[in-house]
């Protein structure tokens, strides 16, 4: 039989196999250790975490994401916040990244948290960098997902029908109100205006109707969260209700610590590292 032959006879004989699905996520790995999964916020990439990253990139191994439609991230049509949780305990497993420990910022903790109680036998310890079982609920704990949805269908509207001078515009207005220095806040609204809008909705969307707080009882993860408190520190009074409704939120982890940075705004990792190195590293029972 002649060599051509065989080859056309090889590839019609060939086993076909389904291609395989995109990621919703990036990952940049750093250093060698235990895991470590980073999961920024909204519009946020894994470089967000760079002064975490260079603290413990020489006793951990580091796994810094980039949801897919943030920051330049190719996005997915359709994706939803589910499916970038399903990935993650995907890749955990793959990967086999024994009880790594998994710090999130914004949506990025909270995603920390489903994943957590979504597979408690995967998750080692928890950080959550100002991210919240259910931010809806913080400043009035008798809100439901219910409550939220209505909001949220407007904000997933709204996204989808910015134009790109409206996500710059609205970018620059918000940010503003959460990173202290004006150079950073220009950073990252460049990663806003470099991320998917529709995604973004869509984040925002299911991050306001999910209710993790019942799941917390399924944790088997210790929990840290950092709150900030920069715009409540004058007050001590503010301060001590801001406090009541971080703790109120993660009441239902069976072992969580809570902590506020009261010199940062949301965007802590940048407005006060050495707080959070400090307040992880302690978490962790560093030296």
């Amino acid at each position: 039989m002649k060599p051509k032959l065989l080859t056309v006879l090889s590839l019609l004989l060939a086993p076909v196999y389904p291609a395989q699905a995109q990621l919703a996520f990036s990952a940049e790995i750093h250093g060698s250790g235990q895991p470590m999964i980073l999961i920024p916020g909204l519009e946020s990439p894994g470089r967000v975490w760079q002064t975490v990253i260079d603290k413990y990139q020489s006793k951990y191994q580091i796994h810094a994401l980039t949801l897919a439609g943030f920051a330049g991230e190719a996005a997915i049509p359709g994706l939803r916040l589910a499916q970038v949780r399903d990935d993650i305990v995907a890749y955990i497993r793959k990967n086999k990244l024994v009880k790594p420990v998994i710090v999130g910022h914004s949506l990025g903790g909270f995603m920390a948290f489903w994943i957590g109680s979504s597979a408690p036998d995967l998750a080692g310890k928890i950080v959550s960098v100002d991210g919240l079982p259910f931010l809806p609920a913080l400043m009035d704990a008798s809100t439901g997902a219910a409550e939220a949805k209505v909001q949220a269908e407007q904000m997933r509207s709204l996204y989808a029908s910015l134009t790109p001078e409206q996500v710059q515009n609205m970018a620059k207005m918000s940010l503003s109100q959460m990173i202290s220095d004006p150079k950073k806040a220009e950073t990252a609204v460049t990663w806003a205006e470099r991320s998917d809008p529709a995604f973004v909705g869509q984040a925002v969307y299911d991050l306001m109707t999910t209710d993790l707080r019942p799941e917390m009882t399924k944790l088997r993860s210790p929990v840290l969260l950092v709150g900030a408190a920069k715009a409540f520190a004058s007050s001590p009074e503010q301060l001590a209700r801001i406090r009541a409704a971080y703790e109120e939120q993660v009441a239902n982890a069976p072992e969580h610590k809570v902590v506020m940075a009261e010199h940062a705004l949301h965007f802590i990792m940048l407005d006060d590292p050495d707080f959070l190195i400090h307040e992880i590293g302690a978490f962790l029972g560093e030296r």
